[in-house]
């Protein structure tokens, strides 16, 4: 229902020549810069977004906004919402999976192994059962899924980051 609420801020931002993404009360915004120009449009587009809040009685949760550079973009622009500056991060956490900026998939990788393995041991600790087909199912229920969440988008390409997994 939200998204429906929702689609015209989308729709608003793409007629301003942006690419838009939504899931839930989530919205990311794109846009290649490549010069001042550009810098001007995003900014004009984030304040855009903050009109689009207050008139629909929305607030915006400024705290969890950031700016992500992906590549060597050579501007370093500043941006505000609602008179903040918003805070440039090497790292996003996106539905659970962490972007860099560099999109190389090792940090997220490095942290759901170090969960898996949070959960692994208190698998061993909590099952006093020496069954094989227990604990193998266990492994299946609760480990099994932070290894395997969204693995299509992060999917290891390097030997180090399978070895980590696998390790599992």
């Amino acid at each position: 229902m939200f998204i429906i609420y929702i689609d015209d801020l989308a729709k608003l931002l793409e007629h301003h020549g942006l690419t838009t993404k939504l899931f839930a009360d989530d919205v990311k915004v794109y846009l290649e810069i490549k010069n001042a120009d550009d810098a001007v449009k995003l900014q004009a587009a984030v304040d855009l977004m903050s009109c689009w809040a207050s008139e629909w009685q929305l607030s915006v949760s400024v705290s969890k906004c950031h700016v992500l550079t992906v590549g060597h973009n050579q501007l370093n622009t500043n941006y505000e919402l609602d008179g903040c500056q918003l805070p440039r991060n090497t790292v996003c956490r996106d539905l659970g999976i962490m972007v860099t900026s560099n999109l190389s998939p090792t940090q997220h990788i490095n942290a759901i192994v170090v969960k898996a393995h949070q959960r692994v041991n208190n698998l061993l600790r909590c099952f006093t059962s020496g069954d094989k087909n227990l604990l193998v199912r266990a492994f299946t229920v609760y480990v099994r899924p932070l290894l395997e969440y969204n693995s299509v988008i992060w999917s290891p390409c390097l030997k180090q980051d399978i070895i980590l997994i696998e390790k599992v």
